[in-house]
Formats: structure tokens, sequence, C-alpha cells
């Protein structure tokens, strides 16, 4: 018996400063993978992610969560959402900033421990947040939305900021958490983590140009690699 997807997303459309970003955007995210929202920016990604948590106002559709309606109580919990930006106190250290979600979940310090240790944080546990690099703050911020081991974790952009290594590490991660049944939609502008993803869903202006798995994407445009091919379904010389 096929899953239920962890998300699925009907008729979508949201407006933004006057301005369409979804007119009726359709799409599913499958249960228990690594789904890349793939393109460029300006195409959307932020604003469906920002739908799937909740935190959009939408101007027509639906978006199921976990089967619940985006954004209901239900959820809290179930989710762990990062944003773009890092969203942690600077004034606090890392090990308070997440002792501090743990409390909002309901969770004590083994959570917080086990976040440190999967973000690979331990030697910064007791830094002011305020005092790390951007690449660090970054994963406070993931840190926080691993607190509780959600269901569905929500990532906008995680490993913007990061060196080759740490990139390599979370990718590594993201895996070991769908292997043991965490659903995850990780966003990114960066094509060549295209081939670290189970599913690739690619938007463009607020079109789901495709929704495949990285072979298949080489496949369908004979390109060699997924910057190419992106180019290629925009309609450029492959």
């Amino acid at each position: 018996m096929d899953m239920l997807p962890a998300v699925s997303v009907q008729d979508l459309a949201v407006r933004r400063g006057g301005n369409v970003v979804f007119d009726a955007l359709s799409l599913d995210v499958p249960a228990g993978q690594v789904v890349g929202l793939m393109g460029p920016s300006g195409s959307g990604k932020s604003t469906l992610l920002r739908s799937v948590a909740g935190t959009q106002k939408t101007d027509g559709g639906t978006v199921t969560v976990l089967g619940q309606p985006a954004g209901s109580a239900q959820l809290r919990g179930r989710i762990g959402y990062m944003t773009q930006a890092p969203s942690v106190y600077d004034d606090l250290t890392v090990a308070e900033n997440l002792a501090y979600f743990a409390r909002l979940l309901g969770h004590g310090r083994d959570a917080v421990e086990q976040a440190i240790r999967e973000v690979n944080l331990g030697p910064e546990a007791h830094r002011v947040v305020s005092g790390l690099s951007g690449g660090q703050r970054s994963r406070v911020s993931l840190a926080a939305a691993l607190i509780g081991q959600p269901e569905l974790l929500v990532l906008d952009e995680p490993t913007v900021g990061l060196d080759p290594l740490l990139r390599q590490e979370l990718w590594r991660l993201f895996a070991q958490l769908a292997g043991r049944g965490t659903s995850l939609l990780v966003s990114s502008h960066v094509m060549d983590e295209a081939s670290r993803c189970g599913r690739l869903l690619l938007l463009h202006k607020g079109r789901l140009l495709a929704d495949l798995t990285p072979g298949e994407l080489l496949e369908q445009t004979g390109a060699h690699d997924a910057d190419r091919a992106f180019l290629v379904l925009l309609g450029g010389e492959p």
C-alpha cells in the first residue's frame, strides 16, 4: 500500500506585495524521503516552505501536512522549520537557545544534547550566538529545527554559507534522518545538491517545472549534470 504524502499542495494561490507568487500550484512531497526544492532565487521556494510551515498567508487552495491543514495546532512538535535567516537569540548561548526551544515543545536536556551532536556544535555549545560565524549560526537554527525528532523537516537553504565538508556532513545527516523515517523538504538554489535528494521539485517563477528523481532529470534532458539539465528544462541549450 502506498504511503500518503507528507505534504500535499492543491491549487495553492499566494500573492505578496501585490505580486502573484503562485496561481494554482499543486504538488506532493512523498514521505520518508529527502525531497529537494530547487530553483533560482525568486522562484517561490521560501514562500512555498512558509506555506507548508503554516506561517504564510495564502489566497486560495489547500496545503495538507501530515494529514492536517498547514498551521494546525496538532502539527506543533511534528514539524521542524528552519528559516533562511538564522532564527535564534544572539544574546544566549547555543545550549541556552536550544533549551528554550526544547521547553516550548515539552522536551528536556536529552533532546538538546542530541540536536547539538547531530549538527556537530559540541565545542560551541556554551558560546554566545553573537560570537559565532554565519555558518555556525545557521547550524544552531538547524539544531533548533531538529529538537524532538520531528516527523517532517522543512529547511530553507540550510547549507548556505557552509564550507564543502560541513555541507557534505549535513547531507549525510539528512539521508540518515530519511532512513529513520523522517520526511525532509530541503530548498536550495545550488543545483549540484540535487543529486543528494531522493526526489526533486523544480520551481521557476512560481511554476512547478518538474517533479522527478535526479536520475530521471538527467535521462529526460540528456544532460550530464543538474545545472545543465535545469537550463534544458528552461528551454536553453543542452
